[in-house]
């Protein structure tokens, strides 16, 4: 929409994404997102019955072996998603999943005929969106993008996994223009 209203009020000088499954053919959502994103009656009940215990492994399971979460930030994030009873919601919200695959020409083709400076952080050990498969599908797609790919450890959530890392490859990016 930038692109094609360059008057309007947003100024968008620059564009840094991060694991974010932007291809749906290098996506690979965990089974419960699959439960849930089908929109069929076991996501009412499953969105009910979901507690700490199921949220923090279902979490951590896309984490980093060495950079897992603590106890008090799974908390902090379970509060986050209880709040307003937002935890029976989830099922609308990963919708994104389905739109994904509906506007994929829209989307990508935004990314590809942006013309704002475009950068990726990556964490490689990402089971949602796994290395090399996304990486190189990225490459291709959006070859004028540039890329920082972080430490082998780091996973699915980078700017939480290596916070330091991960500014350190955005400042070097927004410096980079």
């Amino acid at each position: 929409r930038y692109e094609h209203n360059k008057t309007g009020s947003i100024l968008i000088n620059s564009l840094c994404l991060s694991n974010g499954g932007i291809f749906p053919e290098t996506h690979y959502p965990r089974f419960i997102q699959k439960i849930l994103s089908d929109g069929g009656l076991l996501s009412p009940v499953i969105t009910r019955l979901m507690n700490f215990f199921f949220f923090s492994r279902g979490l951590g399971a896309v984490f980093g072996p060495y950079t897992q979460p603590s106890q008090a930030e799974y908390w902090d994030m379970w509060t986050a998603v209880r709040t307003n009873d937002g935890n029976l919601v989830v099922d609308s919200i990963l919708q994104y999943i389905n739109q994904r695959k509906k506007h994929r020409d829209r989307w990508v083709g935004a990314l590809m005929t942006t013309s704002v400076p475009l950068h990726l952080i990556y964490g490689p050990l990402d089971p949602v969106n796994p290395h090399p498969e996304f990486l190189q599908l990225y490459k291709k797609v959006l070859p004028m993008s540039t890329v920082s790919v972080l430490d082998d450890h780091i996973s699915h959530y980078p700017q939480l996994e290596d916070p330091t890392g991960f500014l350190n490859a955005y400042l070097n990016f927004i410096n980079s223009f």
